[in-house]
């Protein structure tokens, strides 16, 4: 199948002026290396890792969204294909008048915060219908979709939610507006940028498997970005594991929850309980993920890794390596596996 996205060797820094050139002559902090993924249609690809890894800025220079002019694309590839015979489209190159024609309709963002997301003066009905701004159809086929979208979403009293101001509905509510609205353009790709983060744990799971039914109903594509692999185990389809700015792990999800190759997926998959008793053992990793400032040029993971050798703190990249009788589940570690 005909990839969607592919995003190679994209690497991301900050510390620009509006020409492009390093502002007050400083060098730019480069915050992401190198990174690269591919995404089918229909696919649910989660991008997991701790906070400050880089997946939100992987994910909004795909669209660059990223604060401008201080951020840019200094290496690499976002190649977008927007049919099974269309010839592949370089996001990261394309004029900003075409890329608006792209961002909402053809590729659609679920963000963190469905509060900051959403107009707070505006009803969620106008702002439903805004996204059929460019659309040549009646404004009665518009809520025909709206309703029916709704009510896939599992909403039970759609007027009263269409006629509601953000403030009267609970989170869980709002995200599942963000989702419906993100999906009624009939985008090829969705970015969800942690939406689950401000909610509570049976919400998350309640949103989440809207997300996941009503992409599959359309065949679009889902980039989850997450620090929660239990989520990543759940909904899945394929997974990166992103550390310090780079790609550690990839794979089909169940070959990397049961067959985790590299140390800091496996100390990912440790921390998380399978159940109350299991609170007081339950293992974390020391320290903490580095400032961009601090990234070492060898393996970026060395200083929390219980099993580096001395070759690991060295300047040399990690080499790729491939799961036995794997196709596609590799990751970049000098321990053999």
């Amino acid at each position: 199948m005909k990839s969607v996205l592919q995003v190679e060797n994209l690497s991301v820094a900050f510390g620009f002026d509006k020409n492009g050139t390093p502002r007050d002559g400083k060098t730019p902090l480069q915050v992401t290396d190198k990174v690269s993924f591919e995404i089918a249609a229909g696919e649910f690809f989660a991008l997991v890792g701790e906070s400050g890894c880089g997946k939100s800025v992987t994910a909004m220079s795909i669209l660059r969204l990223l604060p401008w002019p201080s951020a840019k694309i200094v290496e690499g590839s976002v190649l977008y294909c927007a049919g099974e015979d269309a010839s592949p489209i370089d996001l990261a190159k394309l004029p900003l008048a075409d890329l608006q024609k792209i961002r909402g309709s053809e590729i659609a963002c679920i963000f963190q915060e469905p509060m900051q997301a959403l107009n707070p003066v505006v009803t969620i009905k106008k702002q439903l219908l805004e996204v059929f701004k460019f659309c040549n159809r009646s404004k009665s086929d518009f809520m025909t979709v709206i309703r029916e979208q709704l009510t896939l979403a599992g909403f039970k009293d759609i007027d009263r939610v269409l006629n509601s101001y953000p403030h009267e509905l609970s989170g869980g509510m709002l995200q599942r507006v963000c989702i419906v609205m993100a999906l009624l353009s009939k985008p090829r790709l969705i970015i969800a940028d942690e939406p689950t983060t401000a909610l509570d744990v049976t919400v998350q799971a309640q949103v989440l498997a809207v997300l996941k039914d009503m992409a599959n109903r359309t065949g679009t594509a889902v980039l989850l970005i997450t620090h929660n692999m239990g989520i990543v185990s759940q909904y899945a389809d394929r997974v990166a594991v992103m550390y310090a700015g780079r790609i550690v792990e990839t794979g089909d999800v169940r070959d990397v929850i049961d067959n985790p190759m590299h140390p800091y997926t496996q100390g990912l998959l440790a921390a998380i309980p399978e159940n109350h008793s299991d609170m007081r053992t339950m293992k974390s990793i020391p320290g903490s993920v580095p400032h961009p400032r601090d990234f070492a040029k060898g393996c970026r993971f060395a200083a929390r890794c219980e099993r580096c050798t001395e070759q690991c703190r060295s300047d040399e990249l990690p080499p790729k390596q491939k799961a036995p009788g794997s196709t596609n589940h590799e990751a970049n570690c000098f321990m053999e596996i």
